[in-house]
């Protein structure tokens, strides 16, 4: 069936644009009257010729979803069947992919499937956390509640994410250009310097002359250097891909000085998160603690997880195996403990995440405060080294003739 892309004023005269599936241009016509548009124009959708090309499609962000959640809500909210809020969305949608799935959510549903059932087909960008919830708000009837839950929790979670690539960025990238800087001296300066020297006819100095034995090694064997480094790049992220790499790698992470207490901090936040808008939206604890582990992103973590889940399901609480495993802070397994006993669990995991937030606003402050006077005393010193012991022998040389 094509496609028609209309333009018009809806009834507060603000311009509003979209696409309507047709079988013809009366047909679109007809449907902006019915829904009170009025100055429009219509015209065919012009065919993509990468339509089918599947790497060239725009991506499905995860902003993209939490306007979808928020809008959804809003008209479920308002009393409107699932079907028609797809219909709206679908027409509404910018994003070509996303406007594909919506098609394909929305035939399903009108063939009987149930929205969940229709969401879990996209794993990519519903994962089981949201399936799941999803499958909860429709049998419990407050699926309105539960697509704002999930927007705020995803929110949330995109506000965390963002904290941590930003405080790793930033010494990841003054390394970088630290290493090039030194890799241009060493290959192209530093040589230029030594043929000066070269007509001296006296010694250099002790350290002119380790600078200039690590240029001659460095261009000597800068391809073996670099084919160092990338072999070593490949190793690792093969080594990483496998079950005993990645939870060595993984333990080792949360034991870095500075890095470590961030990475933990920002775990505990979503653990409890995602444990707590499962548990507050109807999902067992035993299925919440299945998809939190799937989801937590650390093997360390992943596996303390569901060695609690086993020791729940034999009728232990929560609270003890968390703090047998050793990777959660012991106040977060006495809040986790006394959430159970009052049986507020889902509130107190809430209260856990909202403080571990603040502590790692509140690290990576610090740890910005801390790695910027560094990283500059690092860069003067290498800079600033190689820069000295060049000019030694000029200064010889000068004091000599004085």
């Amino acid at each position: 069936m094509p496609v028609f892309v209309w333009k018009g004023k809806d009834r507060n005269n603000k311009t509003r644009k979209g696409e309507i599936e047709a079988p013809t241009e009366n047909a679109v016509r007809a449907e902006l009257i019915r829904i009170k548009i009025a100055n429009f124009k219509i015209k065919p959708k012009p065919k993509d010729l990468f339509a089918n090309v599947a790497f060239m499609q725009p991506k499905v962000g995860q902003a993209d979803i939490i306007l979808f959640c928020r809008q959804f809500s809003t008209m479920i909210d308002a009393g409107l069947p699932i079907i028609q809020c797809l219909e709206i969305l679908h027409s509404q949608q910018e994003n070509a992919t996303f406007k594909k799935m919506l098609k394909t959510i929305k035939a399903d549903v009108e063939g009987g499937q149930t929205f969940a059932e229709a969401l879990g087909k996209y794993p990519k960008q519903f994962d089981d956390l949201f399936v799941n919830m999803i499958q909860a708000g429709e049998a419990g009837g407050i699926l309105d509640t539960i697509l704002r839950r999930l927007s705020a929790y995803m929110e949330k979670a995109a506000k965390l994410k963002g904290q941590i690539k930003g405080a790793l960025t930033y010494p990841i990238v003054t390394l970088v250009i630290a290493f090039v800087v030194v890799a241009v001296i060493m290959v192209f300066v530093i040589p230029v310097f030594e043929e000066m020297f070269a007509g001296m006819g006296s010694a250099l100095p002790t350290p002119t002359q380790i600078v200039v034995n690590m240029s001659r090694f460095t261009k000597g064997n800068i391809h073996f250097i670099i084919g160092g480094i990338v072999a070593f790049g490949f190793i690792l992220k093969k080594f990483y891909a496998t079950e005993k790499g990645r939870m060595i790698c993984d333990d080792v992470a949360l034991k870095l000085p500075v890095f470590g207490s961030l990475i933990r901090k920002a775990a505990v936040s979503k653990f409890t998160r995602t444990t707590g808008t499962m548990l507050s939206s109807g999902v067992s604890i035993l299925d919440s603690l299945e998809i939190v582990a799937k989801t937590a992103g650390n093997k360390t973590i992943e596996k303390a997880v569901y060695e609690t889940r086993a020791a729940i399901a034999e009728g232990r609480t929560m609270s003890d195996p968390l703090a047998e495993s050793g990777v959660f802070p012991s106040m977060v397994c006495q809040m986790i403990a006394v959430g159970e006993s009052t049986g507020a669990l889902d509130a107190m995991l809430g209260k856990i995440a909202d403080f571990y937030d603040e502590e790692v606003d509140q690290a990576v402050e610090n740890m910005t405060a801390l790695i910027e006077p560094f990283m500059l005393v690092f860069l003067g010193v290498v800079i600033g080294g190689l820069v000295v012991s060049m000019y030694l022998p000029i200064f010889k040389m000068a004091a000599a003739i004085g």
